[in-house]
């Protein structure tokens, strides 16, 4: 990266934001960023774009068997369709690709500094005076420049939630984002801890290639298909959105009709109501619990040597111990005082703005069945209308800052998540896309 003698990136101006991060969600809102006329320079750890996707970035917690888990149709950019010939549910490095060319298509590369670690992000005073953000790059040299605001974007899918457990465990123990090939199973005993959607496919992958498989959890999980009638379960919803009190219902039925009871196979029943967490996509883990080639054990209670103690009493031998108990949000490069930080997550109005400064900006923190890569740019859209709105001293931009700054609202449509850190940004699809398209149309009135 070229830098100015007073430290400030080649092209930076008073006004320049600094955008962190190259994955989907950085991309999205480098394309709006320009689309708005709002100058930026972008700052990827990586070589290349794609975040997490790339599965050769150096924090990627990709594995080589990992597809979408939603169908291509119901994640693509609206604008930016996967080519025809990406399978319904595309592996990796389709989606690495895919990325790379949206990139391309969009002449994103020219405003990225790659190979550049933030490595700490500071207000210069009160919301509007700018930031001092300070960079290694690539030939390890630190650098500094001050920049209008901060648009973070690095992911919530790189600091890896390890769990504890009481004892020593005398074989392997690794977290699912140390996990990359099922290479790593051959001649061992395996045993899953979480059945989330990393943990069912690591578990197929363990079936396969390892000499057994066993999976623990700690509560119960509803399991969809991956195709119903021979379609993409996520794609038969159409255009109609049902409340959700029938929308379980309807749902509910056509698990049961599909899927049957996954008691049958050893799996606990949900403690809690469709919706209320994340449902596992996988067509295969049922079926091989319901062959007998996975075994579903409850809660670790201790570990002993090779021997795993279960809460219920029963032991087993194992050589290697896999945790997919997923991941925590981590912004290492800035305090979390400065993000409003309350329990698990960030506290921001629509899970990206802050509720006083209006040169801080969090990026992709928002999960919610279906919302796809296009809800997304949804939120980066209006973000970036936001701020040119401001800029501008656009009516409907100041509303905004009004309603943001009367506290904290999570968009969750009256569903009781589950008390879970994952869950802390988890919103539901409907309700957060209607205030979100809501507040673009605002900000889109009059505008250029």
């Amino acid at each position: 990266m070229t830098a100015k003698t007073d430290g400030a990136p080649a092209g930076a101006t008073a006004e320049t934001y600094a955008l962190i991060g190259a994955g989907p969600m950085g991309l999205a809102m480098a394309k709006v960023l320009r689309e708005q006329g709002i100058a930026f320079q972008g700052f990827e750890l990586h070589s290349d774009v794609g975040g997490l996707w790339d599965i050769e970035a150096p924090r990627s917690t990709m594995y080589e068997s990992a597809h979408l888990i939603s169908s291509k149709t119901m994640t693509e950019f609206t604008d930016f369709p996967m080519r025809e010939e990406v399978a319904e549910y595309p592996s990796h490095r389709e989606m690495a690709r895919y990325f790379r060319e949206f990139a391309k298509a969009y002449d994103l590369y020219r405003d990225y500094a790659f190979n550049c670690e933030v490595l700490k992000a500071e207000p210069l005073g009160e919301s509007g005076d700018g930031w001092r953000v300070t960079w290694r790059d690539g030939e390890g040299q630190e650098q500094s420049a001050r920049f209008a605001g901060v648009l973070i974007a690095n992911g919530t899918l790189s600091e890896p939630n390890v769990p504890q457990f009481k004892g020593q465990f005398d074989g392997e123990i690794i977290h699912s984002a140390q996990y990359r090939r099922p290479e790593q199973f051959a001649g061992k005993r395996v045993l899953i801890v979480g059945a989330g959607n990393s943990g069912c496919d690591i578990a197929v992958d363990a079936i396969h290639h390892g000499v057994s498989c066993d999976i623990s959890l700690r509560r119960g999980y509803y399991f969809v298909p991956k195709y119903v009638f021979g379609r993409p379960a996520d794609t038969l919803g159409g255009a109609v959105t049902l409340p959700m009190w029938l929308k379980r219902r309807v749902d509910g039925f056509l698990l049961k009709w599909f899927v049957g009871n996954p008691q049958k196979y050893g799996f606990p029943k949900p403690d809690y109501r469709l919706y209320e967490s994340h449902p596992v996509v996988n067509s295969l883990i049922l079926f091989h619990a319901g062959h007998g080639d996975l075994k579903v054990r409850p809660d670790i209670e201790r570990l002993d040597g090779k021997t795993v103690h279960f809460t219920d009493g029963s032991q087993a031998e194992y050589d290697m111990i896999l945790t997919a108990t997923g991941y925590l949000l981590h912004y290492p490069f800035i305090d979390k005082a400065w993000l409003n930080w309350q329990g698990a997550a960030p506290h921001l109005y629509l899970n990206c703005m802050h509720p006083e400064r209006d040169d801080l900006f969090v990026l992709g923190m928002v999960e919610a069945s279906g919302l796809g890569w296009q809800g997304r740019h949804e939120q980066a859209e209006m973000v970036a209308r936001y701020i040119r709105g401001l800029r501008e001293g656009r009516t409907s931009a100041l509303e905004l800052q009004v309603e943001k700054a009367a506290g904290y609202a999570r968009a969750t449509g009256g569903v009781a998540y589950l008390k879970l850190a994952r869950m802390a940004y988890y919103v539901d699809k409907a309700t957060y896309r209607k205030a979100v398209t809501g507040w673009i149309r605002a900000l889109s009135k009059g505008a250029a």
